[in-house]
């Protein structure tokens, strides 16, 4: 876009070209109305982007690859939208759900774990998975629940196919400092809280509000 510098040099040089001249002030109204317009066009660009886009603007997205909202916040909704389009491609393997739910989560692939419960010794059965594993800390910033997450997984999934098992894998650990604190990405919190190792725990919440997936 052109600067009001830009647009006031094209006059010729019987105009006076000062800013403050009744010319100049006469541009810079039509140069702050073309900026604003500039701005709006800008943002309707970046918002055809999952990431980027807000509100109704996800909605129409939603409407696009025929994913209701429900109840869901923009950051939820988020993965909705991108696990249903993933999910429209899907081939229901193994490998394809890791790369849905990375797509979804915004997280790499070695941060998904997924096991099949016919290779478990102690309790094999066909059509089930029994561990889906992956960071606490992405759903926690997403805002979604394992329960959630898991209903994400089982639309995922081969139809039959179960879903046994969900462990958010935690980064803390024992300290490796004998008789002392370790503070880093795997031991406790510095006092400004920017490092420390995060909780993982395996659990179904019951108070969970349904989403349309």
């Amino acid at each position: 876009m052109f600067s009001m510098k830009d647009m006031l040099s094209r006059f010729t040089d019987v105009f006076n070209k000062n800013p403050n001249s009744n010319i100049g002030k006469l541009i810079g109204i039509l140069y702050a109305q073309m900026e604003e317009l500039n701005t709006s066009l800008e943002k309707v660009r970046e918002w055809r982007d999952i990431d980027k886009a807000q509100g109704t603007t996800l909605d129409r997205i939603g409407q696009n690859v025929i994913q209701p909202r429900g109840a869901a916040t923009d950051e939820v909704y988020r993965v909705l939208l991108k696990s249903k389009i993933a999910r429209n491609l899907s081939k229901t393997d193994i490998n394809t759900i890791i790369r849905v739910l990375a797509l979804a989560l915004d997280c790499d692939y070695k941060d998904i774990q997924i096991k099949e419960k016919f290779s478990d010794p102690n309790e094999p059965e066909a059509a089930s998975l029994s561990l889906i594993r992956m960071p606490m800390k992405r759903l926690n910033e997403v805002g979604m629940s394992p329960l959630q997450f898991a209903k994400i997984i089982q639309k995922t999934a081969a139809a039959g196919v179960s879903i046994a098992q969900i462990e958010l894998a935690g980064t803390f650990r024992l300290s490796s400092i004998y008789e002392g604190l370790q503070r880093d990405e795997f031991g406790l919190s510095d006092p400004d809280m920017t490092v420390g190792g995060t909780i993982g725990e395996v659990y179904v919440p019951g108070n969970d509000y349904e989403l349309p997936i």
